[in-house]
């Protein structure tokens, strides 16, 4: 028996439905590549500075951003100068002088070898970073503070922890 031409059409169009969509996936990788993009040029917003868990950083409502800077870390044990020990807290609490020598000769070299580095054009010199723990002594930072003054830095911060600003 012959099938009518509407049965036919029927059939047709019943079996276009029954088969699976084609994925396209050009769409799909133009938005991961945007995303990638976009994820790459706001990472580069924000420097990270080390992190330790021996110490904690007291708390700030600032709004500037950190720069890449010569990081010092004060810890209850040790000063490091990007990492590396310079002096042992005890021997710089010990000292009677203002002045850390190790950690003005490190800072010093620090400073020569960022100056090597920008090619010797600096205008208001090196900038460092402190991250010292909240319990810290204030004579200990204002030995390190002066030791990063005398070594010829122009601008010396403190690192914190930003706290949000709902509460001030």
């Amino acid at each position: 028996m012959e099938t009518s031409r509407r049965a036919k059409r029927m059939k047709r169009h019943h079996s276009r439905n029954k088969r699976a969509a084609p994925l396209n996936l050009v769409s799909l990788m133009d938005i991961f590549t945007i995303l990638v993009f976009f994820l790459l040029v706001n990472s580069s917003d924000v420097e990270v500075l080390p992190s330790t868990k021996m110490i904690s950083l007291p708390e700030s409502v600032a709004e500037e951003k950190p720069r890449e800077t010569v990081v010092v870390m004060v810890t209850d044990s040790d000063i490091l100068v990007q990492g590396h020990k310079v002096i042992s807290v005890n021997e710089a609490l010990a000292d009677d002088s203002p002045v850390l020598m190790p950690l003005k000769v490190a800072l010093e070299q620090q400073a020569t070898r960022i100056l090597r580095k920008q090619g010797g054009v600096a205008s208001t010199g090196p900038e460092v970073t402190i991250m010292g723990d909240r319990k810290i002594s204030y004579r200990l930072l204002k030995k390190v503070m002066l030791s990063c003054t005398l070594a010829k830095y122009g601008k010396v911060s403190l690192a914190v922890i930003q706290k949000s600003t709902e509460g001030v």
